[in-house]
């Protein structure tokens, strides 16, 4: 395992709230959540960097999400600054916040087609009728859907999504 901090995104910041700082951070964790107990969120510079942000408060708003106040973050208009921008956790804190039968915590399972594993899931992509694992396969990126027709049953104890992939579509990203 590599000795540097993985960081997993759960979403990103939707919006303001109020005149304070506050922000809405949309998120995929799979259950309402305060995030008790979180200290930290992260956001990628332009550099591709994680810089931390420091948890003031967090409150409920919604099953996907919550309203979050970050220090140094103190108005509305310090606020927008980071509107829109994709929101990381650290693999450790991800763990405790994310719901054990959410679809993203299929990350880092691997998939098998049929018998065959194809690779790990790096990134869960929501899409409003399926879901998309992103996952490297032979140098190239791949996307694998998951929905009633393809998805076969998930292993949560051996961190494994079996799947039955239609003919030829390895193949669209392979060759």
């Amino acid at each position: 395992m590599k000795s540097e901090v993985e960081y997993i995104s759960i979403g990103k910041i939707a919006g303001t709230h109020g005149l304070k700082g506050d922000v809405v951070l949309k998120h995929a964790l799979g259950k309402r959540t305060a995030l008790k107990d979180l200290k930290t969120l992260f956001i990628k510079d332009k550099t591709g960097s994680y810089l931390p942000w420091f948890l003031e408060s967090a409150k409920i708003k919604s099953e996907t999400e919550t309203f979050v106040k970050l220090e140094g973050l103190d108005s509305v208009e310090a606020a927008r600054s980071i509107v829109q921008k994709e929101v990381w956790l650290a693999a450790a804190d991800f763990d405790r916040h994310a719901a054990k039968n959410s679809v993203i915590s299929f990350i880092g399972y691997a998939i098998n087609d049929n018998g065959k594993e194809l690779g790990r899931i790096e990134e869960i992509i929501e899409q409003p009728h399926q879901v998309l694992c992103r996952l490297h396969m032979e140098g190239k990126e791949v996307l694998i859907p998951l929905h009633e027709e393809t998805l076969q049953k998930v292993d949560a104890k051996a961190k494994i999504v079996y799947v039955s992939l239609p003919d030829g579509l390895l193949d669209i990203y392979l060759s």
